[in-house]
């Protein structure tokens, strides 16, 4: 099995939210602005200080972080796993895909706003810049698979999206029930196989 050399850096996404200004004003209080904690894999993106409760027709989800900038459209990332527990059906989708995906209650400190679209599961997929597209022979949107290779247990992701743009940094992008069954942590190293 031929692998493309080098291997990417993995990053698990737990659940999370990307607020609008409107939203983070509803939740947070008139004028309130984000508190950046930690940046993330991709340059510009960071965690927030601030978390929220999400609720569904089933349950609830307390402390889901906030991730930063602000957004045009809320957006809200989950899991299955999540999904189930709160009693929604979102789908597979790429980020910013949010037309006919199922809404949810998003609760803050300040107040609560009612979102009719906008929870997806992530698609899987891998942040590139464009040199390193170059350089592993893809393009925007190409689908690839990618390998994952621990003792005891080796799991090929299919359909792994490409994402191409010169403001991202090279990184591999999984839920954490998919990062769980492959036995995946952020910083572990998979590889896009080669099937030419």
């Amino acid at each position: 099995m031929k692998v493309k050399e080098p291997g990417i850096v993995a990053g698990v996404s737990n659940r999370h939210v990307h607020l609008s200004r409107e939203d983070v004003e509803i939740l947070f209080g008139k004028g309130y602005n984000l508190t950046p904690i930690k940046d993330l894999g991709q340059p510009g993106q960071f965690a927030c200080q601030e978390t929220v409760i999400i609720a569904g027709p089933k349950g609830a989800i307390e402390k889901v972080r906030v991730l930063g900038p602000e957004r045009k459209e809320t957006q809200i990332e989950i899991s299955l796993t999540d999904a189930f527990k709160l009693g929604v059906m979102p789908p597979v989708r790429d980020s910013g895909d949010l037309e006919g995906t199922p809404g949810i209650v998003i609760i803050g400190p300040k107040g609560s706003v009612i979102k009719d679209k906008g929870v997806i599961i992530a698609k899987r997929h891998i942040h590139m810049h464009t040199k390193d597209a170059e350089k592993y022979g893809v393009k925007d949107k190409d689908i690839v698979k990618v390998i994952v290779d621990k003792p005891g247990r080796r799991v090929i992701f299919d359909d792994v999206l490409i994402r191409v743009s010169e403001k991202y940094a090279l990184e591999f992008h999984v839920d954490t029930d998919e990062a769980n069954a492959a036995l995946l942590k952020t910083g572990d190293v998979v590889y896009i196989l080669d099937e030419e």
